[in-house]
Order: structure tokens, then sequence, then C-alpha cells
């Protein structure tokens, strides 16, 4: 569906049954299965209104300072947001606590989502594979919820965010064995997915 944009993209997935898909489509996710709990499969029609009201939620974020955007698939086989900040953009080596340059980012990227409170929110922070997961673990998820705790300190909800962890080296998206790779692999995603009051506006046919 490359060149399709969110309308068409999600009116297809719909029609290929949503929810059936859930098990397949964690890896276009980064391996990352978000997605609201909704047990049933969304139909084409709910698709295609959760595409074209995703299409507006990345052009909005596309706007967000540092932050690398694409479009992803949930769990429910719904079009959902990522926006991909480097860890060296947030964090000094091997630190949890949040750089003053990165405030500007992360006030944008509270906007974005407090502008978005039909999205549900998930955190997720990655280490590279350089030291031991006793490490890593800790700090990935440290990262985490340190971005939370600063969406949280400028007024998102935390009703809105359903999902603040850590993975790790275990979902590497570069090659490790390289400088470049390693630096991609140290990142903090932030996941923009429907929520459960979302697809029912959408079968309702009231989303806009």
């Amino acid at each position: 569906m490359a060149g399709c944009n969110n309308l068409a993209k999600g009116t297809a997935i719909g029609a290929a049954g949503g929810a059936v898909l859930g098990a397949i489509v964690g890896k276009v996710a980064g391996n990352t299965a978000v997605g609201a709990a909704i047990g049933t499969a969304v139909g084409a029609g709910t698709g295609a209104l959760i595409g074209k009201h995703m299409d507006k939620v990345k052009a909005e974020a596309e706007a967000v300072k540092n932050a690398q955007v694409e479009t992803v698939t949930d769990a429910n086989g719904l079009q959902a947001v990522k926006l991909t900040f480097d860890s060296g953009i947030l964090f000094a080596t091997n630190k949890a606590t949040l750089n003053a340059n990165s405030k500007a980012a992360l006030d944008q990227c509270a906007t974005l989502l407090k502008n978005n409170a039909d999205c549900d929110i998930a955190i997720y922070g990655h280490t590279d594979n350089t030291g031991s997961d006793a490490i890593n673990n800790p700090l990935s998820v440290n990262r985490a919820k340190a971005v939370n705790s600063y969406l949280l300190g400028k007024g998102v909800s935390s009703s809105q965010i359903r999902t603040v962890d850590g993975q790790g080296s275990t979902n590497p998206v570069a090659d490790n064995s390289t400088a470049a790779g390693r630096q991609q692999n140290r990142r903090v995603e932030i996941y923009m997915y429907a929520s459960q009051a979302m697809i029912q506006a959408a079968e309702a046919g009231t989303l806009k």
C-alpha cells in the first residue's frame, strides 16, 4: 500500500478484518503491540475514518522539533502515529535526566498529545546492545518514565498515557555493529493510537 494515504490504508485494513491482523502487526509497529483492547474486528468504514483522522494527527506531529514521525499499524490493524526521539537529543550518555535542550521538543509534544486527547499513548525507551541487560533494561525504563513525567507535568492526562516501559536492547531498528546503527537504536518512541472512544466514534460515524 505504498503511496496510499491513511484513509485508503484504513479502508483496506478494515476490510481485511481489523483485529484479526493483531497477531502479525506487532513487527510493523516496531515489535510493540500498541492498541486499545476492543476484542472485535474493526470494519472497513471504521478503519477508513480512523485512517483519515490519523492523517491529521500525523500532519500536526510533523511540527514537533527533533521527532521522526511515521505511520505504523496498531494491534487492531488501525493506523497509528509514532514519534521517535534520538535519546542523545533527550539525555546525556547513560543518564535518564532530561537535557535542558530537549524540553522545547517535549513541550511541543505535550501540546500535540493534549490537542489529540482521543488518542491513547504508549511510551517506550530503547538502548543499543553496548553493556549488559542489567544496565540497559532499567536505563530504558527510566528514560521512558522521565519523558512520561515531563509530559504529565505539562498537562497531559495520566489516563491518556496507557503504557510507559523500556525494552532495553531487545528491539533494535538498525545494526548494532556500527556507531550509526547504535545511535539509531538509542531512542524513545511515543505512539499515538486509536483509543476505544475514538473507535466507538468512528463506528458511530461521528469521528472527524
